[in-house]
């Protein structure tokens, strides 16, 4: 497919709605999605949205391309382990990757460059070819652990980005301020958006 490319990442954590509206966005923007969730996002999806994905990558991706109503091949699913897959080799892998929700196990993981699974692995393979890896950190607090950790993916070019919406486009629903932090993610990575209008400009 010749379209814009995206690796997203779910990791056990909170935030799942955040992560489903940056996939439906990606779907409906004509992007290609190479999508990884791990063991522990799937029942943090089920607690936080009700969605049983399928543990199969094949069926979660056919669960998933109705959900989203996506086009065939437009959203593509792996498996922890599979290593042969294009987000593990930097000849291959989309310049662009989010981890949303970013677990702080995962945050760890990808600053010291562990690569135990596939997750790790697609971050540190987007770090090292100087591609654009953004990282949407759970709920707080963080502990200073945390915070260094964090710190050192920012002075390595990572964005890091927690889900913390702003109130001045004054959000009357839950899902108005998902849309807020979804919204900043699209823009960061040059998707064009209409959920939350830029600064200065006033709603039509």
């Amino acid at each position: 497919m010749n379209q814009q490319q995206l690796t997203l990442a779910l990791t056990g954590a909170s935030g799942m709605p955040y992560a489903l509206k940056l996939l439906q966005a990606l779907v409906k923007a004509n992007w290609q999605v190479h999508l990884l969730i791990s063991s522990a996002a799937k029942v943090v999806l089920k607690t936080e949205t009700e969605l049983d994905i399928p543990s199969q990558p094949k069926a979660a991706q056919a669960f998933l391309t109705e959900y989203c109503q996506a086009q065939p091949e437009q959203i593509l699913c792996y498996g922890k382990d599979d290593w042969f897959s294009p987000v593990a080799s930097g000849s291959a892998a989309p310049k662009y990757m989010v981890i949303c929700p970013c677990s702080m196990g995962t945050v760890s993981a990808v600053t010291h460059g562990a690569s135990d699974n596939l997750i790790e692995r697609a971050a540190d393979v987007v770090i090292k070819e100087k591609g654009q890896l953004i990282i949407v950190p759970r709920e707080m607090p963080f502990s200073a652990i945390h915070l260094d950790n964090m710190a050192k993916l920012a002075h390595l070019g990572v964005t890091v980005m927690p889900a913390n919406p702003g109130f001045y486009h004054a959000p009357k629903t839950i899902d108005d301020l998902v849309e807020f932090v979804v919204a900043r993610i699209l823009d960061h990575i040059g998707v064009e958006q209409t959920m939350v209008k830029p600064w200065g400009y006033k709603p039509k």
